[in-house]
């Protein structure tokens, strides 16, 4: 009979890598990595916020603008719709002045009934479109002399006024809603000579003969 042998193999394995050192190497990686997304991450927030100031301001400076542009176009519409006319308006103010010479020089004459009654309609015709239109006479008569809506064509020495006072209309003048159509003509006071500004002399020189 045959003996069995026994066969011993010996297996040589490599020793164990250390573990510590490896996580050391992935967490470190792990860290650079957050790290630098985080830094990008930072940027691009700084960047959006930034862009979204920007556009804040854009905005609101273009809605100011628009108010603007709004508010102008409004006034502009108003001013075309209240000066439209003014021209046309500006060029009648002849016609009335006109009438109201003839209706003054009617009345002090007393002739022509008919016709001073026809002439005086008209005008008054004529007043009502002016006041449909707020075209209004400008106050003058006794009144301090206003430079903005009268036009001094003389000045007169006067003991019955105060001095710059508008003793006399030669034109009226008229304003539409608040800008002046066309200023009145006048007559201002000033004030009067004193008793010692005259030059006056008794010239004559008496001869004594002997």
């Amino acid at each position: 009979m045959s003996e069995n042998s026994k066969v011993k193999v010996d297996v040589k394995s490599d020793p164990p890598a250390e573990p510590d050192q490896d996580m050391e190497n992935v967490e470190d990686a792990a860290e650079t990595a957050s790290g630098d997304a985080n830094g990008d991450l930072e940027i691009k927030v700084e960047a959006a916020e930034a862009e979204a100031k920007v556009s804040h301001d854009r905005f609101l400076r273009v809605s100011a603008e628009f108010e603007n542009y709004k508010k102008r176009t409004r006034r502009e519409v108003d001013d075309f719709r209240k000066y439209a006319n003014e021209a046309l308006l500006k060029d009648l103010l002849s016609v009335v002045d006109n009438l109201e010479r003839a209706v003054e020089s009617s009345s002090e004459q007393c002739e022509h009934g008919q016709l001073l009654k026809g002439v005086d309609l008209t005008l008054k015709e004529i007043l009502k479109v002016f006041e449909k239109f707020q075209v209004k006479p400008i106050e003058a008569l006794e009144r301090e002399f206003d430079p903005t809506v009268h036009q001094a064509v003389l000045q007169e020495p006067s003991d019955g006024y105060a001095e710059n006072t508008v003793i006399r209309e030669f034109q009226k003048g008229y304003t539409i809603h608040d800008r002046l159509l066309r200023p009145a003509m006048v007559v201002v006071s000033k004030a009067a000579a004193g008793p010692g500004d005259g030059s006056g002399t008794d010239g004559s020189d008496q001869k004594n003969e002997s």
